[in-house]
């Protein structure tokens, strides 16, 4: 008979202060003891099954999640069964925000590969923030970073063609990458071509014919889920004379 080893809240814990990723999270910029304190709320959840939910739309909000490893997608469901993908997100990158407001989460939030999370108590970071200025004025940061995300993709589908979505999309990926310390030129899409469509406000054969087409012009090259930047000057060129498009969709 096998033993099972329980595991300990200590094994579960996430140390911010030794993770590659706080740059980009909510530690960024604070004191060594500031750090040592946000570490005590911190814990880190089990690690999420492709396919798995992080949490449900409608469901309460009780804490939020940086995305340490995997990648995710925020999506709404019509009631026709239609699924609006609302946005993706990476290592780095916070999860659940959209319950804020309302107390209520808006949205699923579905891992799209194996990934962790790091599981951040709403009310104790509330808490925690009142105490350290610094940590609220980056957790305002990150909000208002999503709040020009959101402008960003209404831009992007306002006044866009549907190449130049694309293209947007592209080089969205390619920087969020960067500043991760992977290629900005080479990178696997975790999702599908039916979720960039639907993303993107395009139907699944645009986004397969813009990207043959990038391909066949020697923009990019594409083999199943990998795609690799030939030119980024070129997609760069497309999405010109809408500037704003790619600058706050990045994070």
């Amino acid at each position: 008979m096998s033993t099972v080893i329980p595991i300990s809240s200590h094994h579960l814990r996430a140390a911010c202060s030794d993770c590659s990723l706080q740059e980009l999270c909510l530690p960024a910029g604070l004191a060594p003891d500031e750090m040592h304190r946000l570490d005590e709320i911190v814990n880190r959840k089990r690690p999420l099954k492709r396919g798995d939910y992080l949490y449900r739309a409608g469901g309460a909000l009780q804490s939020l999640y940086a995305v340490r490893t995997g990648f995710f997608k925020s999506c709404v469901m019509h009631d026709d069964g239609r699924e609006q993908v609302a946005g993706f997100h990476m290592a780095g990158e916070m999860l659940g925000m959209d319950g804020i407001g309302s107390g209520k989460h808006m949205c699923d939030a579905v891992s799209l590969e194996d990934s962790e999370v790091c599981e951040i108590p709403f009310n104790d970071l509330e808490t925690l923030s009142r105490h350290i200025p610094t940590l609220q004025q980056h957790f305002h940061r990150i909000m208002s970073r999503e709040i020009a995300r959101d402008y960003g993709v209404m831009l992007l589908l306002g006044s866009m063609r549907a190449e130049e979505r694309l293209a947007a999309f592209l080089l969205n990926l390619s920087q969020r990458f960067a500043a991760r310390g992977y290629s900005s030129k080479s990178f696997l899409l975790r999702m599908t071509r039916n979720e960039i469509g639907s993303y993107l406000g395009l139907k699944l054969e645009t986004i397969s014919r813009a990207l043959s087409h990038f391909q066949t012009e020697g923009i990019i090259a594409v083999q199943n889920k990998s795609v690799e930047i030939l030119d980024a000057g070129r997609l760069r060129a497309m999405v010109s004379q809408c500037s704003v498009a790619t600058a706050p969709m990045a994070r």
